[in-house]
C-alpha cells in the first residue's frame, strides 16, 4: 500500500496537471476562425455598437457622429465546469492510472468546448435572434433604404430543409459571431487530507471551470442555408453576400471567405471547391474560391 503523505499528494497533483495540460493542448480550436474574442470585464458585456459599420466619408461641414449604443444587445457570462472524483483508496493501492485517461479527456473536453458553444450558434441561428431583433439567419433583416426609410427586405438566408452550411466574410476586424472570455479554463484540485470532500467521503476531486459565452455579432458578414450544397446554391451564396448592402443603400464591399459545414456536407464542400472540373466537365470556377472549415458540431 503507497503511504498517502504531502509528496505522493505533490506528485499527484504534478502528473494530473501534466496530463490535462498536454490533453487540452493537442486540441487546435476553430472557433477563431469565425468568432472574434472579447475579453470580458463583469457578468456581461452590452453590444450596443452593432449595426454600426462607420465607412470614411468626405468632411462637408460637421462630423457625423456614429451612435452606440442603438441596440440593446447583451450577452451573460455563463459558469462551465467538469469534476471527477478520486477514491482515496485507489491513490493508496496505487492506482491511478486508471484515471490518467479521464484527466485526459478533462482536458480534452474543456478546450473544444469553445469550439461546440460557438458553432452550435451558427446551427441555431435559423431560430435564434441577434441584436436587430430577427432571427440571425432571416429573410427581412431590417435596412435604412436610400430615402433614409427603414425596410425589411435583406435576406441572409438561402432557406431549404437539409443539414445547414454556412457562407462568411472573416476578412473584418468584426466576426459573424463573438465569444466572450471572463475566466478561462482552469484546473483546480481539492486533495489535502483535511478537505471536506476527503475527509467525509473519501474522495480526492479534481475538475476545470471556468466562465464564458458566445454570442452573435453582425448577420451581415454571414449567409446560411438548407439547401443542397452544390454549384447552384453555392453561387447565389457568393451572390448574396458580396452583393450585399448597408444603411442608406452603401455597398459593404464583402467578400465571401470562408465556407463552414458539418461532416455531411463535408465531401460536397471539399469537391466543390478543390475539383478541377465541375459535373458538366467544365472548368470549375469555385475551386479555391473560399476557406473550408468542417465542424462537427453542426450536423
Amino acid at each position: 500500500m503507497k503511504p498517502i503523505n504531502s509528496k505522493a499528494l505533490d506528485d499527484l497533483q504534478v502528473g494530473f496537471t501534466s496530463l490535462y495540460n498536454g490533453a487540452a493542448a493537442q486540441v487546435t480550436p476553430q472557433w477563431d476562425k469565425v468568432a472574434m474574442e472579447v475579453q470580458s470585464t463583469g457578468a456581461e458585456e452590452k453590444y450596443g455598437w452593432l449595426g454600426e459599420i462607420p465607412e470614411m466619408r468626405e468632411w462637408l461641414g460637421d462630423r457625423v457622429i456614429h451612435a452606440l449604443s442603438t441596440h440593446d444587445y447583451n450577452i451573460k457570462n455563463k459558469d462551465f465546469e467538469s469534476t471527477i472524483g478520486v477514491p482515496r483508496n485507489a491513490i493508496a493501492d496505487d492506482k491511478l492510472g486508471v484515471y490518467a485517461p479521464m484527466v485526459q479527456m478533462m482536458g480534452d473536453g474543456a478546450a473544444r468546448h469553445p469550439d461546440k458553444l460557438t458553432f452550435s450558434l451558427l446551427k441555431n441561428g435559423f431560430a435564434t435572434e441577434c441584436y436587430d431583433g430577427q432571427y440571425f439567419f432571416d429573410t427581412d433583416h431590417p435596412v435604412i433604404d436610400e430615402d433614409g426609410v427603414t425596410i425589411n427586405s435583406v435576406s441572409n438566408s438561402g432557406g431549404g430543409s437539409g443539414n445547414a452550411w454556412f457562407l462568411l466574410d472573416t476578412s473584418r476586424p468584426v466576426k459573424p459571431l463573438i465569444f466572450q472570455t471572463r475566466q478561462a479554463a482552469d484546473f483546480v484540485l481539492l486533495n489535502k487530507p483535511d478537505d471536506a470532500n476527503v475527509f467525509m467521503q473519501k474522495r480526492f476531486l479534481f475538475g476545470v471551470d471556468g466562465r464564458w459565452n458566445a454570442g452573435y455579432a453582425l448577420w451581415q458578414l454571414a449567409y446560411g442555408s438548407k439547401q443542397t450544397l452544390d454549384a447552384t446554391s453555392y453561387a447565389a451564396a457568393v451572390a448574396n453576400l458580396e452583393s450585399r448592402k448597408g444603411d442608406h443603400g452603401k455597398p459593404l464591399g464583402l467578400q465571401a471567405t470562408m465556407l463552414v459545414v458539418g461532416p455531411s456536407n463535408k465531401t460536397a464542400a471539399k469537391t466543390l471547391l478543390t475539383a478541377e472540373r465541375d459535373q458538366y466537365g467544365a472548368t470549375n470556377i469555385h475551386r479555391d474560391t473560399a476557406e473550408l472549415v468542417v465542424s462537427p458540431y453542426l450536423d
